[in-house]
């Protein structure tokens, strides 16, 4: 299973215009379908998410529009020209038929409204992975942080 992850492209607009601070906003990760095509050039804000899941057998929605999980212990570092940002592994227990997901994508929820909570970053697994009733739904960010940005390359000017 070949996992990717993006960056949405206005993420950066939206950190310039100091409306996202990782560390910290409210930052959540919600779980979608297949059926979710994240478009990385026009999707800007919570409102542009399609095909989340529903609020049932263990998915639960905890950061206050129905938004998905808050991250916990959030972390921020600079080193060799390269910006991580990282948090704790996300857990979910399921119960009853359990869940499945595909996507998952980082945002800002701190204002708690989806038509101004940015989006950062998408993870697609690559596959649909499934928690059956009981067991949990972990996402495991890789070992070096949820999202690089490497700044080493030369600026253009005209």
């Amino acid at each position: 299973m070949a996992v990717t992850a993006w960056w949405y492209v206005n993420a950066f607009e939206t950190a310039f215009n100091k409306e996202i601070d990782f560390i910290t906003d409210n930052i959540a990760v919600s779980l979608h379908t297949v059926t979710y095509v994240p478009n990385q050039d026009t999707h800007d804000f919570f409102d542009d998410l399609t095909n989340q899941l529903a609020t049932a057998n263990g998915y639960t929605n905890e950061s206050g529009a129905g938004t998905g999980k808050l991250l916990a212990t959030k972390t921020h570092a600079n080193t060799l020209n390269v910006s991580t940002l990282d948090a704790a592994d996300p857990v979910w227990t399921s119960s009853g038929a359990g869940f499945t997901a595909r996507i998952a994508v980082l945002s800002d929820v701190q204002s708690a409204v989806t038509t101004t909570d940015p989006l950062l970053c998408w993870t697609d697994f690559g596959q649909n992975e499934t928690a059956s009733g009981g067991g949990t739904f972990t996402i495991a960010w890789n070992a070096s942080g949820i999202a690089t940005i490497t700044p080493a390359d030369a600026i253009g000017f005209p």
